[in-house]
C-alpha cells in the first residue's frame, strides 16, 4: 500500500469537509446540542444510501460495535473541548496529536511500521499542528479543562482510527463496500449521543432542544453530510494506503480550521500559526515522498 497523489488529494478534500462541520459546531450557542444534531441528521442523510448499498459483511460488525462505543466518548470530549476552549486551540490539538498516537501504535495494532520518510511527515504535521494550536501558549495554559478534553479526544480519535481502519478493510476495497461500512456506521452512530443528551437535559431542556433543532437543522444537515463525506474518504483511503499516513494527512484539516476560525469566528492568526501552517505543508510533502 502506498500513498499516491490521487489519495492525497482526496484526503485533503475530506479534511476541508471535516474542518467545516467542526467550525459549524464551534460557531453555535449550544455546542452539545449542535454536536448531537449534526450526527442525528447525518444518520438521516446516511440511511437511504445505507439501504441502497446493503449491509457490510458479518466480519465487519464487531469493529462497528467497538467504533460506536468509542465514538460516544468522542462526542462527549468534543463538546467539552469546544465548551471550554477556543476552536483554534482545541481543534488543532485534538486532530494533530491523534496521528502521532496512531503512528506509535501502528506496528502493535495493525502490523504496519511507518517508513523513515513517513515518520518525518507525521512528526512534521504534529509539530506544525502544535505551532498552530499553541500560538498563544501563555493563554493556553489557563484553559486546563479545554486542554484535558482535547488531549483525551486525541487518544479517542486514535482508538477509533485503528478500529475503523481494520473494519473497513474487512468490508473490501471497492467504494460500494466502503460505503456499506461507513453509511451503516453513521446510521447507528447517529442516535447514542443525541439520546444521551436528551436524557440529561430533562423536560424543560428537551423543549429547548426541540426549538433549537427547528432553527439549526438546515445547517446541521449540511454538517452531517460533510461529516459523512470526510470519514468516507478517509476510510476509503485506508484501504489503499497505510493507516498512519492517512491519519496524519487527514489532520491537515487543521489548516482549514485555522482559516475558518480566523474568517468566521474572528479568532487571531499570527506569525506562529503561519509558521505552523508552513511546517504542516512540509510534513505533507515528506509524507507523500516517504
Amino acid at each position: 500500500m502506498t500513498l499516491t497523489w490521487p489519495v492525497v488529494l482526496a484526503v485533503l478534500c475530506g479534511a476541508l469537509l471535516h474542518a467545516g462541520w467542526n467550525a459549524l459546531v464551534k460557531s453555535s450557542d449550544d455546542k452539545q446540542a449542535d454536536t448531537a444534531l449534526v450526527h442525528f441528521l447525518g444518520a438521516v442523510v446516511a440511511l437511504p444510501v445505507a439501504l441502497w448499498v446493503g449491509l457490510p459483511p458479518a466480519q465487519c460488525w464487531p469493529f462497528m460495535a467497538a467504533s460506536l462505543v468509542i465514538h460516544v466518548g468522542y462526542y462527549v470530549a468534543l463538546a467539552g473541548a469546544y465548551q471550554h476552549g477556543e476552536f483554534g486551540l482545541t481543534y488543532p490539538i485534538m486532530r494533530g496529536v491523534a496521528p502521532l498516537f496512531v503512528a506509535l501504535g501502528s506496528a502493535a495494532f495493525i502490523g504496519e511500521v511507518p517508513s523513515a520518510g513517513a515518520w518525518l511527515g507525521i512528526i512534521g504535521i504534529t509539530l506544525g499542528v502544535a505551532l498552530v494550536g499553541l500560538a498563544h501558549p501563555g493563554q493556553a495554559l489557563h484553559h486546563g479543562k479545554a486542554l484535558a478534553f482535547a488531549f483525551a479526544n486525541a487518544a479517542i480519535i486514535a482508538a477509533y482510527t485503528f478500529v475503523d481502519g481494520l473494519g473497513v478493510r474487512q468490508a473490501g476495497p471497492s467504494m460500494t463496500e466502503v460505503l456499506s461500512y461507513v453509511m451503516w456506521l453513521f446510521v447507528l452512530d447517529g442516535f447514542p449521543y443525541p439520546l444521551l443528551l436528551w436524557w440529561r437535559r430533562g423536560p424543560l431542556g428537551r423543549q429547548a432542544l426541540l426549538g433549537y433543532a427547528r432553527q439549526r437543522w438546515p445547517l446541521a444537515a449540511m454538517g452531517g453530510a460533510a461529516s459523512i463525506g470526510s470519514y468516507a474518504i478517509a476510510l476509503w483511503a485506508m484501504t489503499r494506503a497505510p493507516v498512519a499516513s492517512v491519519a496524519a494527512l487527514r489532520e491537515t484539516s487543521v489548516l482549514f480550521a485555522t482559516v475558518l476560525g480566523t474568517l468566521m469566528l474572528k479568532e487571531r492568526f499570527g506569525a506562529q500559526r503561519a509558521l505552523g501552517a508552513a511546517v504542516i505543508v512540509a510534513g505533507v510533502m515528506a509524507l507523500r515522498l516517504g
